[in-house]
């Protein structure tokens, strides 16, 4: 019989083994050796593997899941079939051409009509869930080239049929062409579908939500106030009075945009401060720092934004204010609400500028039901970790980088990692770990003002430990 001392380590080590993976026992196992790490209540699995470089997912009227495959250009379908909880892919097709489409993806509320993006387009092609094709293809709008951030994120309005959103970025990482209103650079945009007989002009046409936003990647609607929120990458490589204030700074931002519907808002429209304005996440390592806090925006060196005009941190004071701020360099990429607008989720796409890596995940940011995130402005913990890498050690070059979601009828996530070509499908659990229905209000009603209570990130709480380990301890001493 093995000494119980050498027994208890290993199963010491199992514990830790179990509780680290809570994996679904279905579908392939992560590509390239990738080892996630999901919160204690949640469980996920890999639905698709193979896919080249899947950015927006959309689900239709029918189940499948549409995926922008920005290495092919194109929007593929793929049939979803489930069995006894297991998810998987069953059929798949390409439903476009190939168009140089690289992450935008919307669908109108009957199913009939597909949206995308390329750097330059927004086509539409009319669309057939059933048949799983699409004809009648046609141009929105156009003239949305630019340099590095090409990206063209869409979002179609549930609250205003009819209604598209539109996000640009910026040309470079400090684009002074961004304090030009009129060139359509680091803007946010809503256009009306249901009245165009051309193309609109993006740069010259369209109803301005912000403008002087680096890089808004994610868009998202509240469902009940039909609040417009974005989630922002800001800038590397940044220097603040001589002093190199990139590692930590700037922050990345949740901004408030506005309505579609008519409500009133000092936001919409309004200028976020790009380039000249940044927002601070760990304020000790800025220079000057007195009356700066998190989230409060501060302003860069002349020699970092080519010519800042001496713009001054009184400036950038009065510029539109972030509504929260995530640490720098994560790289949000998606925002979506669940049915009940208690939950925003965020998927982090993950550093490239900072010497230990951050991001590379999947958080959860509680919401009143009424559409007003429930953190401080200055809260550093707004975002609760859901589901992650467990090593960033391995990033970014053998982990998932997490970018476009679509949430199912039963409140399950679907997540696409680019980098490594996946799928994934992350679901709430019931006690004895069976996948539940939704992530819905439960985890917000939990949370506390921080909204970092109701999940737990590995390590995981004492009592979940010693819970496992006591009815392992048992099985133990049986088989001793």
């Amino acid at each position: 019989m093995r000494p119980i001392t050498t027994s208890l380590v290993g199963l010491s080590a199992l514990v830790s083994g179990l509780v680290s993976a809570q994996s679904s026992s279905c579908g392939p196992a992560p590509s390239n050796g990738i080892r996630p790490s999901i919160a204690s209540g949640y469980t996920y699995q890999v639905v698709a593997t193979g896919l080249a470089k899947p950015r927006g997912l959309i689900l239709d009227q029918q189940g499948n899941l549409l995926v922008v495959e920005a290495d092919r250009g194109v929007i593929s379908s793929h049939e979803i079939v489930e069995q006894n909880g297991c998810v998987s892919i069953g059929r798949s097709s390409d439903i476009t051409d190939q168009l140089e489409l690289n992450h935008g993806i919307e669908l109108s509320a009957d199913g009939r009509t597909l949206y995308g993006s390329s750097a330059d387009n927004l086509y539409s092609w009319t669309y057939d869930g059933a048949a799983r094709s699409t004809s009648d293809q046609t141009i929105h709008i156009n003239n949305m080239t630019g340099t590095d951030h090409s990206t063209r994120t869409l979002l179609l309005s549930q609250q205003e049929p009819g209604m598209i959103v539109v996000s640009k970025g910026s040309l470079s990482n400090i684009d002074i062409l961004a304090t030009d209103i009129t060139s359509g650079s680091s803007q946010v945009k809503a256009f009306n579908l249901t009245n165009s007989t051309s193309p609109y002009d993006y740069n010259a046409e369209g109803l301005v939500l912000g403008w002087g936003l680096r890089n808004e990647v994610g868009i998202g609607e509240h469902p009940n106030s039909g609040g417009i929120w974005g989630v922002e990458n800001s800038a590397d490589q940044m220097n603040r009075m001589g002093v190199d204030i990139h590692e930590d700074n700037p922050a990345e931002k949740l901004n408030f945009l506005g309505y579609l519907n008519g409500t009133a808002s000092e936001n919409q429209g309004g200028n976020f401060g790009y380039p000249w304005c940044f927002a601070a996440w760990e304020v000790e390592d800025l220079p000057d720092n007195g009356n700066l806090s998190v989230g409060s925006q501060f302003a860069i060196d002349a020699s970092s934004a080519s010519n800042n005009e001496n713009r001054t941190d009184e400036f950038c004071a009065e510029q539109v204010a972030p509504r929260l701020v995530f640490q720098a360099h994560m790289a949000p990429m998606d925002i979506k609400f669940n049915n009940s607008g208690r939950e925003a989720w965020v998927t982090f796409r993950g550093s490239w500028n900072r010497d230990e890596p951050v991001g590379y995940k999947m958080s959860v940011v509680a919401f009143t039901e009424g559409g007003e995130p429930v953190a401080d402005r200055d809260s550093m913990t707004a975002a609760t970790d859901i589901f992650a890498n467990e090593d960033l050690s391995r990033c970014p070059g053998n982990c998932m980088r997490l970018v476009g979601m679509a949430i199912d009828p039963q409140g399950r996530i679907y997540v696409a990692s680019d980098a490594s070509g996946e799928i994934y499908l992350v679901s709430r659990t019931d006690n004895s770990g069976t996948p539940a229905g939704s992530p819905t209000s439960s985890a917000s009603a939990s949370a506390s003002a921080t909204g970092n209570a109701g999940h737990s990130l590995h390590p995981p709480t004492s009592g979940d430990s010693l819970g496992l380990f006591a009815s392992l301890l048992g099985l133990l001493l049986c088989w001793l």
